[in-house]
């Protein structure tokens, strides 16, 4: 039996394509051994370069494939391929690059190669692509949530940003095929579908009509899903009729990742964001009026370039005023090609990790302050699996509805199933729970 091994990396996009391309050659009949333990007949390599270190990494993961077995087809995809598949052709040993399109035909071509043995440039002008590529991901290994992808690409052009390059303007997959594809997961006994995306909140950009509100008033309908999680949302797009479903739906959770990036006008400005401090923190309070209680989780970048210190104070005041319940803070990083990278002035990298200290202090202070709300309260965890570093020791974790991470004493035979956990004890990272009760069976063990 031939045989592949993955490597990913970057984002849950990437993660979700890599499990889709493994549906194509699970369906030629290889089978997936261990990318470092075993040796493969073909390597592929998901690629990242959304930073200069992301395609630095993936070039390391390459040439590790090739050393593995270097008879194997190696076959790289993913970001890095697509904006910079000449790089990779050049290192030896490389059979096939192929970019964020076409990859059902991956497996025509390492047919091809193992013949021909001829490595194949297989990239295409990712900005004349105009149509969502389907792939489907029936089952995923971690089993209390599935990834739905929604929606490639994006129209943003942030000035940091060299996404819309890798991966090409804003395409929404069809609605229909959205919902059939929930029903398909609820019947293998999903309880928890994220949506997800490039740009998940710009879906239905490119349609008619139709746009997020739509699909999930019409993911609403889906009989047996429990949880509808939207991967990341701009402020910007969440409009009346978008605050409607937040208030009205049953099966939205308390829980948005909204990215801020900075907190200062100017900053904004530069980035090329389309919004102000004022209009994002006015939304905040609009989202918590029709959902209170809601968890916001954001991304914010520090030391921009010409970000000074007032600027910077200006955004930590502004973040401690929305009360975020989590941040993932980064520190600026010029990514070649850009137009943030060809700006002059450029913060010194002292300056920069001491703020991002302080930004991360000031998350985990927020994330423990937003649990601290619920000591007491009984919130309906999904336990992913046994606490980390806690094998064996009858403590299971999982995500509260609305992003609170809980640690609660239970058998491995709730993981997937909807569980009523009173939360005890808050902590910043994770909280303790005691479970009060389980309030199913799952689905998942008549499906396995």
């Amino acid at each position: 039996m031939p045989s592949v091994a993955f490597y990913t990396l970057g984002c849950k996009v990437n993660f979700y394509d890599t499990e889709a391309i493994w549906q194509l050659f699970k369906n030629e009949g290889y089978d997936q051994v261990d990318f470092d333990e075993q040796t493969a007949d073909v390597y592929l390599i998901n690629t990242c370069t959304v930073t200069n270190t992301g395609d630095k990494k993936s070039r390391q993961i390459i040439r590790r494939a090739i050393r593995r077995n270097p008879d194997a087809i190696v076959a790289v995809t993913g970001c890095y391929a697509q904006t910079s598949p000449a790089e990779i052709l050049d290192i030896p040993g490389v059979d096939l690059v192929i970019g964020t399109q076409d990859r059902d035909k991956i497996l025509p071509y390492v047919k091809e190669i193992q013949e021909s043995r001829q490595p194949v440039n297989a990239v295409r002008n990712i900005m004349k692509t105009r149509v969502f590529e389907e792939m489907d991901v029936p089952d995923f290994a971690d089993r209390t949530r599935a990834f739905l992808k929604i929606q490639d690409g994006c129209n943003n052009f942030c000035t940091f940003c060299i996404i819309p390059w890798s991966r090409g303007l804003s395409r929404s997959r069809e609605a229909n095929s959205i919902v059939q594809q929930a029903h398909q997961l609820v019947q293998a006994g999903y309880k928890e579908i994220v949506l997800t995306g490039i740009h998940t909140g710009g879906y239905g950009d490119d349609m008619e009509n139709y746009d997020l509100t739509d699909l999930l008033w019409d993911l609403d309908k889906v009989e047996g899903l429990e949880r509808i999680r939207i991967s990341s949302i701009e402020a910007s797009q969440i409009d009346d009729r978008m605050l409607d479903v937040i208030k009205r739906s049953d099966k939205l959770v308390r829980h948005f990742h909204i990215p801020l990036q900075a907190g200062d006008d100017t900053v904004l400005k530069r980035m090329r964001r389309k919004y102000t401090t004022e209009e994002f923190y006015n939304k905040m309070l609009r989202i918590r009026e029709a959902m209170p209680d809601v968890a916001i989780t954001t991304d914010v970048i520090v030391g921009f370039p010409g970000e000074t210190d007032e600027m910077y104070r200006n955004g930590y005041e502004l973040m401690r005023k929305i009360g975020f319940s989590e941040m993932h803070v980064f520190p600026y990083s010029k990514r070649t090609g850009t137009p943030a990278a060809r700006m002059e002035d450029q913060v010194d990298e002292d300056v920069k990790n001491a703020r991002v200290h302080e930004l991360i202090d000031l998350s985990e202070q927020m994330q423990l302050e937003y649990a601290q709300k619920f000591v007491g309260q009984v919130l309906e965890v999904i336990p992913e699996g046994e606490a980390k570093g806690r094998e064996g020791s009858g403590k299971l974790h999982g995500y509260s509805d609305n992003y609170i991470q809980l640690v609660f004493d239970g058998t491995p035979d709730m993981v997937g199933k909807v569980c009523r956990v009173k939360l005890t004890e808050a902590g910043a990272n994770e909280s303790q729970g005691t479970l009060v009760r389980v309030l199913e069976e799952n689905l998942k063990s008549a499906a396995m």
